[in-house]
């Protein structure tokens, strides 16, 4: 694999665009001689970047069409000189508004099937966020800087907001501020109202109806309220508050001082063109696109954000991903077999240190931290919404061990009492005993898999095949690859 390009597809389907993107990923070796292969993208090339589509929707919008989507698919398949088996790994993300619609799993396993060894994943509005800020750029800089960077994904159904301090996720906040939730033509004439911001709208006292001629002015104040109400939102001058009728979810119930901010999603890249003077330039794509990302920075530049250039903005989303595999020691694993292989399970990351597995305390607020931030990214049908990575123990105790295995348990169990499956991937070789102890835990309620030897970061997805003669597990780690510079 080591210094191989591997081609990678990502396929984003989102409220009002499809994009497709085919990529050269090349890997690099980056561990030592002594410990265990771990590889790393260190080149990505995108070879063929499809215009934007529109997300073609059924008469009623509550269902996508599979066919025509497929049709497209092919046809970008084509024009960019890749067949399906030359695609050794990929992603398909379903996000915005068509996450919600009623056919969008069947689609995305159909996509995925067709496809190849996909990451797929139907992303809520907070895993859409932290995605668009990783891809952003906002990951990165956070690391580089002091204080707390935003990124606001604005597409055409919500504006995803997450907020990172130093590489880490502080939470996510999503409104309904997008650019198609109001469409209209050259001439002003409403052609579409969201239901998602028709609450809002009423709170305002817009009375707005399909059909009915709308002047710049009055589509610019409406515009300019909801960009100026979010960002109150955002700089605290107003309260968090559930009934909001801006507010789509959140994980916060008051925001952290935010330092800088940058724009991504579809409406960031709108930000290259000229701001629309008249109905005629603001409906040119058919919404209020235009005209909501110039009047969004206006707000930000009248607030006490500070606007930062995104690395990248419609492409911050995933352009494919990364594979490596590995093989788990069968000494140090606990797995129910009749549970394997798992497909696709994203990682959620549990940092703990030596000092903190002294105080149980410490313990139950980090996985209880981790649990109620996490609850959030994931649909609620998933048998398991994820495997969680514990990292950071470089030396514990059989005593200190049983207190994180109650207390990972208990939680689980309180968070997520529906899933049948708890899978834990430890850092150092303590698998087998916390599996053990797990399961005593879970009283066969629960059933547990539990390895270790394997290196993961959060944002990774992980499959774990059957176990190879009642001893080892394969495992295979899709990394996520976003665009750089």
């Amino acid at each position: 694999m080591e210094g191989q390009s591997i081609i990678s597809v990502g396929i984003d389907i989102g409220t009002s665009t499809t994009k497709f993107i085919v990529s050269h990923l090349k890997y690099a070796k980056v561990s030592s001689h002594f410990s265990l292969p771990r590889y790393e993208i260190v080149e990505r090339k995108i070879v063929y970047e499809s215009p934007m589509y529109s997300t073609p929707l059924k008469e009623k919008r509550d269902e996508i069409d599979l066919k025509t989507l497929a049709e497209w698919l092919e046809e970008q398949y084509k024009k960019a000189g890749v067949n399906v088996s030359e695609v050794k790994s990929g992603a398909v993300i379903i996000t915005g508004e068509t996450a919600t619609k009623k056919n969008a799993e069947s689609i995305l396993h159909y996509l995925a099937e067709k496809s190849g060894d996909f990451v797929v994943a139907i992303a809520g509005a907070s895993l859409e966020a932290l995605l668009a800020g990783k891809g952003s750029g906002a990951f990165l800089r956070s690391k580089e800087v002091k204080g707390t960077v935003a990124n606001i994904d604005i597409g055409g159904g919500t504006a995803n907001v997450v907020l990172f301090r130093r590489g880490k996720v502080l939470g996510a906040i999503t409104y309904h501020v997008g650019g198609r939730l109001i469409e209209l033509d050259q001439n002003g004439e409403i052609t579409f109202i969201s239901t998602s911001i028709q609450p809002w709208l009423h709170s305002k006292n817009y009375r707005l109806q399909v059909k009915k001629k709308i002047c710049f002015k009055e589509m610019q104040q409406i515009v300019q309220e909801m960009c100026k109400d979010m960002l109150n939102s955002l700089t605290g001058q107003k309260p968090i508050q559930l009934d909001d009728s801006l507010i789509h979810s959140t994980s916060f119930q008051v925001i952290p001082p935010i330092d800088e901010v940058m724009i991504s999603g579809g409406i960031g890249q709108l930000l290259e063109k000229e701001a629309p003077k008249t109905i005629y330039d603001t409906a040119v794509y058919g919404d209020i696109g235009p005209l909501l990302a110039h009047e969004v920075v206006k707000a930000i530049e009248n607030s006490s954000l500070k606007l930062i250039k995104a690395t990248q903005t419609s492409r911050a989303t995933v352009i494919g991903a990364g594979m490596q595999s590995t093989e788990i020691s069968g000494a140090t694993i606990h797995v129910a077999s009749s549970r394997l292989p798992i497909r696709n399970l994203p990682i959620m990351m549990v940092e703990l240190n030596d000092e903190q597995i002294k105080n149980g305390d410490d313990v139950y607020e980090q996985i209880k931290h981790a649990m109620i931030e996490w609850k959030q990214y994931f649909q609620g049908e998933q048998e398991i919404p994820f495997a969680i990575h514990i990292r950071g123990i470089s030396y514990c105790s059989y005593a200190a061990l049983k207190e994180v295995a109650k207390i990972l348990f208990s939680l689980y169990e309180k968070y997520f009492p529906r899933n049948p499956v708890l899978v834990v991937i430890c850092e150092n070789d303590i698998a087998k005993a916390l599996g053990q102890l797990l399961v005593l835990q879970s009283k066969n309620k629960v059933d547990i898999i539990s390895i270790d030897q394997v290196v993961v970061e959060q944002g990774d997805y992980i499959d774990i095949g059957e176990t190879i003669n009642q001893s080892m597990v394969p495992v295979v780690i899709k990394t996520l690859a976003f665009m750089k510079n």
